[in-house]
């Protein structure tokens, strides 16, 4: 198995076009050899679980059988085609899952992988969660504060904020210096655990997903740089 993340900006003249394609690259994703799970993604302006939405960033999450198949779709597919044609920037980021637990659309689409705890490097993380309409109001309240901080926490090298619909389907996919830093800021850093007890105290979401992964593979650029370099 192997996933990858694709970020990609369109030029602010191309936005009708960056919605457009929102529904029809679900076609040819379909017919995608290799593909087991995709989705097409808006993003967030600051890097995380993001209120304000960036119409010129969108992103594409996918799980492939083999890696030859993702090599395969960012050589010779219409959908990479595509962006290669109306975007200004690509950023890619490929990925073998660590370990993973809960739900996405009712599955579980990077398997249960058995983490290896010997393993020392970057670790890149994908929070995602399903919030209940309920709850909106506590959990955007709560964002900010977790949000500026994981910036500044040790060990933190790159995010972003990707939905597959604003305010209520929410995640973010960061990337770490290691896996000791993950668990710093997610348990030990004041804030983030505090908002971590609320989710499960107040019943934030309906379904959520937490998984880690190893990052093999980074290509393209974002706002004229590599987020994050192996």
């Amino acid at each position: 198995m192997f996933v990858t993340l694709t970020i990609v900006r369109y030029p602010k003249y191309f936005i009708p076009l960056a919605f457009i394609s929102m529904a029809i690259l679900h076609i040819p994703l379909f017919f995608t050899k290799g593909i087991t799970f995709w989705k097409l993604l808006g993003c967030g302006k600051n890097g995380t679980f993001d209120i304000h939405p960036d119409y010129q960033q969108w992103g594409m999450m996918a799980v492939w059988k083999e890696k030859t198949d993702s090599e395969n779709f960012y050589k010779n597919s219409l959908v990479w085609r595509w962006w290669r044609l109306l975007t200004n920037e690509q950023w890619t980021i490929g990925c073998v899952p660590y370990e993973s637990h809960g739900k996405w659309d009712s599955k579980e689409p990077f398997g249960q992988p058995t983490p290896d705890r010997s393993y020392q490097g970057p670790i890149a993380v994908l929070t995602r969660a399903t919030i209940r309409l309920s709850k909106i109001s506590g959990f955007w309240k709560n964002v900010p504060t977790v949000a500026a901080s994981m910036g500044h926490a040790q060990g933190f090298l790159t995010s972003v904020g990707i939905g597959e619909m604003p305010f209520v389907r929410q995640a973010t996919f960061s990337v770490w210096e290691s896996l000791e830093d993950v668990k710093k800021f997610a348990y030990r850093q004041r804030e983030h655990a505090e908002v971590i007890k609320k989710t499960h105290s107040e019943g934030w979401y309906s379904e959520e997903l937490f998984a880690r992964f190893i990052p093999v593979e980074t290509f393209g650029s974002i706002k004229g740089v590599n987020p994050f370099t192996i």
